[in-house]
């Protein structure tokens, strides 16, 4: 295909900066979070009273670090900009005008923390549980029923108990560092403790905090250096490695459920999982039912503790849902995204090996793409208008025995699973 001419690239390049500069101060979870006087206040009550939380809270607690209307004003003019000068039928002005556009409904969001408004704006940013997958498919809500069941009776067996967390969060950054700059040697990565953070970890553009008096198994610092690090953090580097593209290293809402979804296959794919943890994914999934369905933050507590859930992440769950709302308001739906992208970015790689087409996996490590886009971008790197990846996990890098392993997958969902049970039952 026809390589773009320079001009054309130099225009994408202005264009593109202008959407990461503008998006710089617009810092989601922490617009929303709960502090920890909040769970100081809950847990002395006997976890039976409702947090203070309201629109007073967030406003006092977590100002906005940019004027809402004159934001919106901006990415509105951004958006204008590039659909006069990129045309309005171009694939990569479409992307680039759906970004503006995502920007600034997650303004509105914003501005109604501690709103009924709140939890529409973020089902139209990260969907809802009542979603089904195609048409004629499970909801989120049901998968997340169905996996519960299978995962409760699977962690009943001692095998699946997990080792204590003897790992402080020094040690963590520690060897986390060392991994970290295995995989990305000329990166500059940093992994550092934080007091601020609520949850264990998080990913920054060339940086992973870890909170300060977080506790860690092996496990859990395998699952960070593949979720947080090799994904999160490279699809970041890579992104911002792109020398037209650069708004490919910022994640606006729409890519949350890829990245979440790849990151979780790829704690799946390399062994770095759990039933454990896939319980705690799942109950994200029934936390957010709950709460769509009128719990407030006191009946999802207790249903999660009343499902094997410690009391400590039974508030961290419910936290997670609740933020950015009320007590008993609508919730925060961004978690659905790690099990509705877990099962859209399988998908998606079972019917790229089944046609032949592994070009296009790498595609998703370009940077924060989103799974729908992906075919538009194997047309812009015919181009040049975008480049290939520098990292690439080991499992995605060489497709060997991942496309053995994949190969058998559409026969075997073909199998009767209740012809099976019926069939097996006398083996176990």
């Amino acid at each position: 295909m026809k390589a773009r001419n320079s001009q054309y690239l130099t225009l994408v390049r202005q264009l593109s900066d202008r959407i990461v500069e503008a998006q710089r101060p617009i810092r989601i979870l922490d617009s929303i979070k709960w502090h920890s006087d909040v769970r100081r206040a809950f847990f002395a009550s006997g976890c039976r009273t409702l947090p203070e939380v309201d629109a007073q809270y967030y406003q006092r607690r977590n100002p906005l670090e940019f004027e809402p209307l004159a934001m919106q004003q901006l990415f509105h003019d951004i958006e204008r900009d590039i659909g006069r000068q990129l045309g309005q039928l171009n694939p990569l002005s479409a992307i680039m005008r759906r970004m503006c556009r995502e920007y600034q409904t997650v303004i509105r969001m914003l501005q109604a923390r501690g709103t009924d408004e709140f939890g529409m704006l973020s089902q139209e940013l990260y969907g809802s549980a009542s979603d089904v997958f195609h048409a004629g498919d499970p909801t989120l809500a049901d998968l997340g029923t169905q996996m519960e069941a299978t995962l409760i009776n699977l962690l009943k067996n001692p095998s699946m108990t997990e080792a204590p967390k003897d790992i402080s969060a020094e040690q963590a950054v520690d060897l986390l560092n060392q991994r970290l700059l295995q995989a990305f040697p000329e990166a500059g990565i940093r992994v550092l403790l934080n007091d601020q953070m609520t949850a264990d970890a998080a990913a920054g553009s060339d940086y992973l905090k870890i909170r300060s008096d977080a506790r860690f198994n092996a496990l859990d610092i395998d699952v960070l250096e593949v979720h947080e690090g090799w994904v999160h953090l490279g699809t970041t580097l890579n992104g911002a490695a792109q020398p037209w593209c650069t708004f490919l290293g910022k994640g606006p809402p729409s890519s949350t459920t890829t990245q979440e979804g790849l990151a979780v296959l790829t704690e799946i794919l390399t062994m770095r999982s759990s039933p454990s943890r896939l319980y705690r994914l799942i109950n994200r999934v029934r936390a957010v039912t709950l709460a769509e369905e009128g719990a407030n933050f006191v009946e999802v507590f207790d249903y999660l503790r009343q499902h094997a859930m410690s009391d400590e992440d039974s508030y961290s769950i419910a936290v997670r849902v609740f933020r950015g709302s009320t007590p008993t308001g609508a919730p925060f739906t961004k978690d659905l995204a790690y099990m509705r992208g877990f099962v859209q970015t399988y998908n998606f790689l079972r019917l790229a090996m089944s046609e032949g087409r592994l070009d296009n996996l790498p595609l998703l490590f370009c940077g924060k793409v989103t799974l729908e886009d992906v075919k538009t971008y194997r047309l812009l790197m015919d181009e040049g208008v975008i480049v290939a990846p520098p990292f690439v996990p080991p499992h995605f890098a060489d497709l060997k025995g991942l496309a053995t392993w994949m190969s058998f997958s559409r026969f075997i969902a073909s199998l009767s699973f209740d012809q099976l049970q019926a069939d097996y039952s006398a083996l176990l």
